[in-house]
Parts: C-alpha cells; sequence; structure tokens
C-alpha cells in the first residue's frame, strides 16, 4: 500500500495537511475516534503520543489473543446456542467415523482406477515416448504427430506442433531435417496455432516464405497454413543430384538478366546521349561524321573469328577425344563426368539424410527424448507421399494453347552444326577420328581371325639327319 504521507526521518505524521488522498477517509476516522479523545485536536502526531496510544490497546490486544472461539462469533449467540442444543454434533461425528471405516475400501478403489488409466494410456505412452513402437508402425501415427499439411503437391504426415518458433528452431535444427514452421488459422474463427512440418521427400525449388497450405489435424479439422520460417537441409539424394545444374542454371540466368539489364540501361543513357548531342551539334552547326574506318571493323570481326575459332578447337577436341574412346567406354566416361558434378552433392546428402533424428524436434518442445529415434532413408519416404494420379487417370502431353516453336532456333542450331564440323573437317579432326575408328575396327577383325600357319617351302624343308 501507499504511505500515509511524504516519509522523511524525525518527522511527525501529518493529520490533516500533507496525508496522502488514499488514506484520508481512514485517517479521518482514527482522528475521530482515537486521537481527540486522547490528546484532543491535533494538527500532527509525534511518536510518543503514538506510543502512548499503542500502550492503551495493549490490553484489549491481550484480551483478543486468548479470546476463543472468534471463528464462530459471526454467527451470533441465538445462532450458536441453537446449534449447541441440537444433534448435528453427534451426528456429523456419525459420518466422521463411517467414512474412517471405508478408508481401505476407498485406497483401494483409488488404486484400482490407477490401474485402468495405467492399463489404457500407459501402454500407448511406452509406445509412443519410450519405444516409439507407434511411430516407426506403418499405419499407425504417433501422439506427437498432430496432423497432415497438404502443400506443394505433397502430404507431410510428420506435424508436431510448437509454442514458440524462437525457442524450437535452435534445437530443431540439430535433428538435419528440413523444417518448415507454419502458423495455421481456422476461418470464421480466432484459433490459431504454429506447427513444425517435416519434408522428407521431394525437392525444395518450390518451399519459401509465405507459401500457403491446407492442415488437417488428428480431428480431421481444416486450418489455413502459411510457411513463416525454413530450416534448410538435404530432402533427399535426388535432389542433391539436381542441385548442381540448377544453381549453375540459375547462375547463368542471373548473369544473363544482369547483362541484358546493363545493356538495356546502356542502350537507354546512349539514345538520351545521342539525341541530346544531335541537338546540341543542330543548334551550334552540325560538322561532318568521320568516314568509316575499315581497318577498325576489319580488326573487329578478325578478334570475333580469332574467338570462335578457339570455341571451335576445344569443342571438337572434345568430341574428338570421346569419339576416340571404344563404345563400351563412352557409357562410362559419360557416366564419370556427370559423377564428378553429382558426386560430392550427393555424397553430402546421403551422409545429411542418415543423421536424421527425431530427437531434437520433440526435445525442443520441452520433452526429455533420451534416444536417437533415427529417421533412415527409406523410413523417411514414407513421412511424406508425392502426389499421384489417381487409378483409371491419365495424363495427356498434349497442349491445345501451347505456343508455336519458331523455327529459327533450328536453323541456328543447324548452322552452329555444321560450322563446327566444318571447321573440325578444314583441321582434319573428322579424318583423324574416322581413320582411328577404321583402323580400330580393322585390328579387332583381324585379332579374332585365326591366321594359318603358312607352309614350308622346298628350300626350307629341313634336311634328313645323318645316319
Amino acid at each position: 500500500r501507499f504511505p500515509l504521507a511524504h516519509i522523511q526521518a524525525g518527522r511527525a505524521l501529518p493529520l490533516k495537511e500533507g496525508l496522502n488522498p488514499a488514506w484520508a477517509g481512514p485517517m479521518k476516522q482514527f482522528v475521530k475516534m482515537i486521537v481527540a479523545p486522547s490528546f484532543g485536536s491535533l494538527e500532527q502526531l509525534d511518536e510518543d503520543q503514538w506510543q502512548q496510544i499503542k500502550a492503551n490497546f495493549a490490553a484489549y490486544e491481550a484480551w483478543s489473543a486468548e479470546k476463543s472461539g472468534v471463528e464462530v462469533e459471526p454467527l451470533g449467540l441465538e445462532r450458536i446456542q441453537t446449534i449447541l442444543q441440537s444433534s448435528q454434533r453427534e451426528r456429523l461425528e456419525e459420518l466422521i467415523q463411517r467414512d474412517l471405516e471405508l478408508t481401505e475400501q476407498v485406497d483401494t478403489i483409488v488404486k484400482v482406477e490407477k490401474l485402468v488409466h495405467f492399463n489404457r494410456d500407459l501402454y500407448r505412452l511406452l509406445n509412443n515416448f519410450v519405444a516409439f513402437r507407434d511411430f516407426y508402425a506403418q499405419g499407425r501415427k504417433a501422439i506427437f504427430q498432430s496432423g497432415t499439411l497438404f502443400i506443394d503437391g505433397r502430404a507431410c504426415e510428420l506435424c508436431v506442433r510448437v509454442a514458440s518458433i524462437d525457442t524450437h528452431s535452435p534445437l530443431a535444427s540439430l535433428s538435419r531435417t528440413y523444417l518448415a514452421y507454419c502458423n495455421c488459422k481456422r476461418r470464421n474463427s480466432s484459433e490459431a496455432m504454429i506447427i513444425a512440418a517435416a519434408f522428407t521427400g521431394g525437392d525444395s525449388d518450390n518451399l519459401m516464405v509465405g507459401r500457403n497450405g491446407v492442415f488437417y489435424d488428428a480431428k480431421g479439422d481444416d486450418w489455413d497454413a502459411t510457411i513463416v520460417k525454413i530450416i534448410d537441409h538435404p530432402i533427399s539424394v535426388s535432389q542433391a543430384f539436381w542441385s548442381p545444374y540448377k544453381r549453375i542454371g540459375r547462375m547463368i540466368g542471373e548473369q544473363l538478366e544482369k547483362f541484358a539489364a546493363a545493356k538495356d540501361k546502356a542502350v537507354d543513357s546512349g539514345t538520351s546521349a545521342g539525341i541530346a548531342d544531335v541537338g546540341n551539334k543542330a543548334a551550334a552547326g552540325a560538322k561532318p561524321a568521320p568516314p568509316f574506318d575499315v581497318g577498325k571493323f576489319a580488326g573487329i570481326f578478325a578478334a570475333i573469328g580469332l574467338a570462335l575459332g578457339a570455341i571451335g578447337t576445344a569443342v571438337a577436341a572434345i568430341i574428338g577425344g570421346f569419339m576416340g574412346l571404344s563404345v563400351w567406354q563412352m557409357p562410362l566416361a559419360f557416366g564419370g563426368i556427370i559423377l564428378v558434378i553429382s558426386g560430392p552433392s550427393m555424397l553430402i546428402a546421403f551422409l545429411k539424410l542418415r543423421q536424421r533424428n527425431l530427437g531434437p524436434i520433440l526435445d525442443a518442445n520441452g520433452w526429455a527424448v533420451n534416444t536417437k529415434a533415427r529417421i533412415n532413408i527409406p523410413f523417411g519416404a514414407t513421412l511424406t507421399k508425392m502426389a499421384e494420379l489417381p487409378k483409371g487417370a491419365e495424363r495427356t502431353l498434349v497442349d491445345p494453347f501451347a505456343e508455336k516453336k519458331p523455327h529459327w532456333k533450328r536453323w541456328v542450331f543447324l548452322l552452329i552444326l555444321l560450322t563446327v564440323l566444318g571447321f573440325a573437317w578444314n583441321k582434319g579432326y573428322i579424318q583423324q577420328i574416322s581413320q582411328k575408328i577404321t583402323a580400330r575396327i580393322a585390328g579387332q577383325t583381324s585379332n579374332g581371325q585365326t591366321q594359318p600357319a603358312p607352309e614350308p617351302s622346298q628350300e626350307q624343308k629341313p634336311e634328313p639327319a645323318a645316319k
């Protein structure tokens, strides 16, 4: 509570002026009933006067402390006498005694009830939080699986409710699992919750913050789900196989966009500058344009020709080396190139996928899971189901609204191909490859046939042995 007045050492307690307004009413009653009868009209109360008031009430305090029956005093004397004269006390004591006689029976009922709960729930609890039998069994879901998230053409069945993303995500990231945190809301309702959905199949190309989906909880109720945070980890080995090529494609696309944007900006700037320059020249009197420099443009075309020649030489060398291999070596070489590009990312993804663990996801929710609940690659594939065509449905690959492909791309490709082949023919690469193939085929044919031994001639016949 607030003080009676401003606190100051050695200061007397004011009784009228300077009081806390919250205590104005009670202090007025105190002055009227206690201070005035003892000391008369006072403006303030010092410590000695306060000690005297306490001494005056000391006897009353001692009497109140020794007084018995304070608990029933509000009932009044008449009501208390009525109760004492009745037989209510004996009846209450009898009921209490009867209850005490049933103590053993009641305790047994409590134990049986506890046993029934154990029989109904303990087995399921152990199978979900100790042995994880329901989690690993096919066709059943664990208690902590709160529902299924449908998003990006797949159904994620490993979804857990989360109280706070900030407290859950640091520990959950140790699970080595791709997690998407979603805000879920019920339509036409104020209900809301947060879930963490594990993606164990497909790829992450179209998964991003703000992507919407539908979440069905264990009761079958639907919720609008929106991704608000992602913990990125490998989803599958197939995703890791294509990731280098996708990165290269994105890099090339970004560079082309930057190049096109720079050229567009340069064209705009050049056009504006040219228009301004033409206007200035027209105002000041135009000067004759400089003559066409043939040598300059000849050098430019020569440089372009050298660049194309170098590119053609490199392409021809690669093609020549590839064609120089045996037929059975060509697939191995092609597979080796793919392995060099995709192998490292696939290996890293494979090792991380083998380390996926359910424990950190549950521990982040405050549960004490003292085991490593592994999610290997085959089992992870069952936790995320990809969209499939229904039985009897057919997919047509004919698009009636497809854009017609321009023919100039085909002619450009043929022109480039003919240029490369012509360059290779001019340098003699095609002849060399043809000679190597012919010689190899001829060598294999000669090795496959057995040459008969030549008969010795008359001159080479051995002389008869001397007798």
